[in-house]
């Protein structure tokens, strides 16, 4: 018999009823350091202070009235993201797969609405990860994303990531606009080089094509500037933000300059619940946390703590893992063993961690983890390792 919960996800058996910072409370009430932060959106982890507050308040005010109608919060957010970004405006959604739908509406709306319609066609990666709409699974079409729901959607194509001749090579006279993720979260925290994505703006700028970023996961702060393009001193056209941004309330965005979404005119697009005044209360306040120069120093100081940690731990079960990559607290563990061998076995170490492709661990606390916590983490990883060393996992 079904569950009333339909059994699309392969859960474990803890429920968690409280959180404390970068801590999860179970039913029983043991406590597990939260290196997952929910595959990073807790990004000033559980319960803080002025989140509670801030969205405390707002419940007592109001809740929804619908985008037929300005909403004060909205606004206040749009500025701020403004402020803090190359974007000239932003749409709200309540989810990153819907940011990124709205990033391929608005590249595909901008050559529409400048006479241009045939050039409806988005180049993304190989191995990328854009949520799981029927569109977006269309745009990154994984086996194990896509069987059972054919027919996809057209107009996307996929090139091997990291090698820009390969981009070149698929711009044409259809081509819309390029989408990638600065970081492959999903697909096993890959890095693009700063060289790649300077080389991929100036290709979209020579080839007049359009540039989305996805910094669902690698951005809010997350590789230790707000957005994650940042490193490598370029900005997109688009790019849709979510997780970290509503710090644990479902909230997303798609920021874009002038020019970009241009075409995106009254009754183009919509959204009931995108933007709400929850969500964006909750949303301003993390982001003026986020955004402070002085915090966004603290997470790389944090970062490169946490990196040499790991790397002591990898050098001594050389059976267990390979290597760690990635970028601020947005790391990843390459496993000789299965990487959900490493997650059980932290289980019994009470941390816990998130798969990702190419069989690694990601390790994604709480932006605000302090480095006492990363010291407990490092320490819990390695008791994990050690208890798999010499096992019939290894």
């Amino acid at each position: 018999m079904i569950s009333p919960v339909m059994p699309t996800y392969a859960r474990t058996n803890f429920g968690f009823e409280r959180g404390e910072g970068c801590w999860v409370i179970d039913e029983e009430g043991n406590r597990y350091l939260d290196a997952g932060a929910g595959i990073a959106v807790s990004c000033l982890g559980h319960a803080h202070p002025r989140l509670v507050e801030v969205l405390t308040q707002q419940a007592g005010r109001l809740w929804h009235t619908s985008n037929l109608y300005r909403i004060p919060n909205q606004e206040r957010l749009a500025e701020l993201l403004v402020d803090h970004s190359f974007a000239d405006t932003v749409f709200f959604n309540n989810s990153g797969a819907e940011a990124v739908e709205t990033a391929v509406k608005m590249a595909r709306r901008y050559w529409h609405s400048i006479g241009e319609p045939e050039r409806n066609e988005i180049i993304t990666l190989e191995h990328a990860f854009h949520g799981r709409t029927l569109g977006m699974i269309s745009a990154a079409p994984s086996a194990k994303l896509v069987e059972g729901f054919a027919p996809l959607l057209p107009g996307f194509r996929q090139v091997q990531a990291g090698e820009i001749e390969e981009v070149d090579a698929a711009l044409g006279h259809n081509t819309a606009a390029v989408l990638v993720e600065p970081v492959l979260g999903e697909g096993g925290i890959i890095p693009l080089s700063d060289s790649y994505l300077k080389a991929l703006r100036q290709l979209c700028d020579n080839r007049g094509v359009l540039l989305i970023l996805d910094e669902i996961q690698c951005g809010m702060g997350r590789t230790g500037k707000l957005f994650a393009h940042e490193w490598a001193g370029i900005s997109p056209d688009i790019m849709a933000v979510a997780k970290g941004i509503g710090g644990g309330f479902p909230l997303g965005a798609c920021l874009a300059t002038e020019k970009a979404a241009g075409g995106m005119v009254a009754g183009t697009h919509g959204s009931t619940y995108g933007g709400n005044p929850l969500a964006c209360a909750v949303g301003c306040a993390v982001l003026e946390i986020v955004s402070d120069p002085g915090f966004l120093q603290q997470v790389s100081r944090t970062a490169g703590y946490l990196r040499q940690g790991l790397e002591g731990v990898i050098s001594s079960h050389p059976d267990v893992f390979d290597s760690v990559r990635g970028s601020g607290l947005m790391l990843g563990i390459k496993c000789k063993v299965k990487n959900m061998s490493v997650i059980e076995s932290g289980y019994d170490q009470r941390v816990l961690l998130v798969p990702a492709g190419d069989n690694v661990v990601r390790v994604l606390p709480p932006l605000n983890i302090t480095i006492d916590e990363v010291s407990t983490l490092v320490r819990k990883i390695d008791r994990a390792a050690g208890n798999l060393a010499g096992s019939s996992d290894a």
